[in-house]
C-alpha cells in the first residue's frame, strides 16, 4: 500500500477514456485493410467474412447475410415485408410475392423484391411459399446492401429452372379474343370429363397419361392433349379390350 501511494502521482497526467469516448466500431477491426467499396476486390473481400457455417455451397446464407452486413455496414435498425402478396385463396402452393426493406442505422435504405412457386422453389418447401419468398426478398436486399455478386443460397432450386420455363412458355400462350387456342392448358370442363371417364372405367388418370401418352399431369396438360384423352377414353368405353393391362384402379386425388 506504501508502494501505491508514492506512485499516485504517476497518473496525476493521465486522461482516461471513458466508455463513450472509446471507438468501439467493427471498423477498426475488420476495415483497415479491405479495399474501397467500389473496387473489384470488395466482392471476394466481403465473402471472406462469412462462416464456413454461413455458406452452402459457395452462396451465402440469409442469417449469415445480417451478421455480415451489421458487421460492415452498422447496425440494421429495421428489417421487414413492406408488401406480402401471398397465394391465392385456396391455392397453397401458387405463387407468393414479398417486398422487403432493409434500414441501417445511418439512414440508407434497401429493398428488393422475390417470389417462390412450384417451378423456382424445392418441392419441400412448396407449401412454404410465402416464408420462402419472405427469406429471399431479405437476402437479396442485403445482398444488395453489401454489393455482392453472387445470389443467397436461399434463392437457389435443384429444379431444372429453364426447362420449366420453356415448357410454360411453350404450353401456356395466352388466348387472344374470339381465338381458341390449343396450346393452352387444359379447362376444367375437360379435366372433369376425363375424371369423370377415368372413375368409370376404374383408370388411374395419373397413370392413364403416362402410359397411354407418356405425359406427366404433374407438369399440366394442354388442351390438344386433353382432347386426345377424351377421345382415347371413349375408345376405351367402346372397347375394354384396348385398355393396357398395367394401369392401376382409379385415384380421386389425382390433381393435387
Amino acid at each position: 500500500m506504501i508502494e501505491l501511494e508514492k506512485n499516485d502521482d504517476l497518473f496525476e497526467h493521465v486522461e482516461l477514456e471513458s466508455p463513450s469516448t472509446v471507438d468501439t466500431s467493427v471498423k477498426d477491426i475488420i476495415m483497415d485493410d479491405a479495399p474501397n467499396i467500389t473496387s473489384p476486390e470488395w466482392n471476394d473481400y466481403v465473402l471472406g467474412l462469412f462462416a464456413d457455417n454461413e455458406l452452402f455451397d459457395g452462396r451465402p446464407t440469409c442469417a449469415g447475410l445480417r451478421r455480415v452486413s451489421e458487421l460492415v455496414l452498422g447496425q440494421i435498425v429495421s428489417s421487414k415485408p413492406t408488401q406480402v402478396f401471398p397465394p391465392s385463396t385456396g391455392d397453397e402452393v401458387g405463387r407468393a410475392t414479398v417486398i422487403w426493406e432493409v434500414v441501417f442505422g445511418d439512414g440508407s435504405v434497401f429493398s428488393d423484391v422475390a417470389d417462390s412457386w412450384e417451378g423456382n422453389t424445392d418441392d419441400m418447401f412448396c407449401v412454404f411459399n410465402t416464408a420462402t419468398a419472405a427469406t429471399r426478398a431479405e437476402g437479396r436486399a442485403l445482398r444488395k446492401a453489401l454489393r455482392l455478386r453472387t445470389v443467397a443460397a436461399e434463392e437457389m432450386t435443384k429444379k431444372d429452372t429453364a426447362s420449366i420455363v420453356k415448357s410454360i412458355s411453350q404450353t401456356k400462350r395466352v388466348e387472344t379474343e374470339g381465338e381458341y387456342d390449343d396450346s393452352y392448358r387444359m379447362s376444367d370442363a375437360q379435366a372433369n370429363f376425363i375424371d369423370s371417364k377415368c372413375k368409370q372405367l376404374n383408370l388411374s388418370v395419373t397413370e392413364f397419361f403416362d402410359v397411354v401418352f407418356s405425359l406427366n399431369v404433374k407438369r399440366k396438360i394442354d388442351k390438344r392433349q386433353a382432347s386426345d384423352a377424351i377421345k382415347k377414353l371413349n375408345d376405351f368405353q367402346q372397347d375394354k379390350s384396348l385398355i393396357p393391362d398395367n394401369i392401376s384402379a382409379y385415384v380421386a386425388d389425382w390433381r393435387n
